[in-house]
């Protein structure tokens, strides 16, 4: 088959889908199943959709530049790439792809590495990110989340709202409840994107000043339809956290006015399934006709882990309350392992940056750490500065107290010089470590820079606590 054919194949492919996802849309329409605002906004989704993946194929490339390896195709099933080279005429809505790109303003880049016989380094840390491409989201998935889970968590904010502006401005809880009760009615008896229309109708005319602050309060919601975002979506594999955010804070400079959402799950300890990444979604639509691109931003070590629940992920999504609260917390305490084996790798790094850390400090002669000038970069979502200042604090005092202390040093170190050796690690590691959970966590501490991983682990979770 001539590369010309191909192209004209993959094209024609893509438009026949096309056409089968819009009709199935239509039909869901006029089954009531989706009202006619969601109808437009999957219609734009799952229109063009070779035009679309172009869009995507741009914002990875202005990105990250041209890949540093061949491009192949992915495997959901095993989350691997297939062997198989893949074309640039070859790639197409209907089948994830996988590839390999650089990350040229990584803050870490080349800081972490072994000698090995021969005087080989081995680096530690890549500046190497994979880019797996996902496939246009199935229609059918995508119905089942605007009119399931979306469409519930709508309802529910919805009745929240009216419930809490009509109790603050009657002062009638049963009102407030009775017209709460009614909105959930309604919006199960037809699906309802429009929810100022409808509960406008519900509370009637008189209550202007009420309608008046709903109505503004219910626009801020989002609708059903405006949740799905993953009908496009990118996943980029990092080593290491500071790697994913020098990343975003880059899309988000290159694109400040593409950006929809930014969420950064690293730090966040309070899901109850122990997940932890972060997500830019980008309009690569126009002002007028929204398109989003999900970009997933995740640690290779925890992706991993991530991989291994996703059988017991489909069960949990298809079991009954009970069974699936058992799921829930098999899954939050495999993910708790992730979060635990990503901050080994962390220790291990600060092992190995120690000493040469301390050298730094030497060679620089008072001046700034010129060797590792922006390393690690400190990203503007940060613990709050008055919480670094603290745990400052409390380093400078644990070395003025000689709790802490670099081994083995060349010559005598001052008190100043010490103090600089472990200030650059506490920005370290929190600029890099992932807060834990609980206090259920073991690194090794027979060494200083074991002994003040833990230290500093333990100062970030008293923030959390509070």
């Amino acid at each position: 088959m001539s590369e010309q054919t191909a192209v004209e194949d993959v094209f024609l492919l893509t438009e026949l889908h096309d056409k089968d996802n819009l009709k199935k849309i239509e039909e869901n329409y006029q089954q009531g199943r989706i009202d006619k605002a969601t109808r437009v906004y999957l219609d734009r989704l799952y229109t063009n959709s070779m035009n679309t993946l172009k869009e995507v194929f741009l914002c990875i490339g202005k990105s990250f530049g041209a890949p540093k390896a061949a491009v192949m195709e992915y495997d959901y099933t095993t989350n691997a790439a297939i062997e198989k080279n893949i074309t640039m005429y070859s790639i197409n809505p209907l089948k994830p792809y996988i590839v390999n790109h650089r990350l040229d303003a990584d803050p870490m880049r080349n800081q972490f590495f072994t000698s090995t016989q021969g005087h080989q380094i081995d680096l530690a840390v890549s500046s190497i990110v994979t880019v797996i491409v996902g496939a246009q989201k199935s229609l059918s998935r995508a119905l089942d989340k605007v009119t399931g889970k979306y469409y519930t968590s709508y309802t529910q904010e919805v009745a929240d709202i009216a419930y809490s502006i009509i109790l603050s401005e009657t002062d009638k809880a049963s009102s407030a409840k009775a017209i709460s009760d009614k909105i959930k009615e309604n919006f199960s008896k037809s699906f309802v994107t429009d929810a100022s229309e409808c509960i406008l109708g519900i509370i009637g005319s008189g209550h202007q000043k009420i309608s008046a602050e709903l109505v503004r309060a219910l626009d801020k919601i989002k609708t059903p339809y405006e949740r799905l975002t993953d009908v496009w979506r990118v996943k980029c594999l990092f080593d290491l956290v500071p790697q994913a955010r020098t990343f975003m804070e880059r899309v988000c400079n290159m694109w400040p006015d593409k950006v929809i959402e930014v969420k950064d799950k690293f730090f966040d300890i309070t899901n109850p399934r122990g997940y932890r990444d972060a997500k830019i979604i980008l309009n690569i639509g126009s002002a007028e006709k929204v398109i989003p691109l999900e970009i997933i931003c995740q640690v290779r070590t925890f992706f991993e882990f991530e991989c291994q629940t996703h059988t017991a992920y489909e069960k949990t999504r298809r079991a009954k309350n009970a069974e699936s609260a058992c799921m829930e917390e098999k899954l939050a305490k495999f993910m708790r392992q992730g979060v635990n084996e990503y901050n080994l790798k962390i220790q291990k790094c600060t092992e190995d940056l120690f000493d040469r850390i301390g050298w730094n400090i030497l060679y620089s002669n008072g001046d700034d750490d010129l060797l590792f000038d922006g390393f690690p970069k400190i990203g503007t979502i940060y613990y709050p500065q008055t919480v670094v200042d603290k745990i400052s604090e409390k380093v400078i005092s644990s070395v003025e107290n000689e709790v802490f202390f670099v081994p083995d040093a060349p010559i005598k170190l001052t008190k100043d010089q010490q103090i600089r050796i472990f200030l650059w690690m506490t920005r370290f590691l929190l600029v890099t470590a992932m807060p834990y959970s609980d206090v259920e966590w073991s690194v090794p501490t027979d060494t200083i820079p074991g002994k003040f991983f833990h230290f500093i682990m333990n100062e970030v979770q008293r923030y959390y606590k509070k």
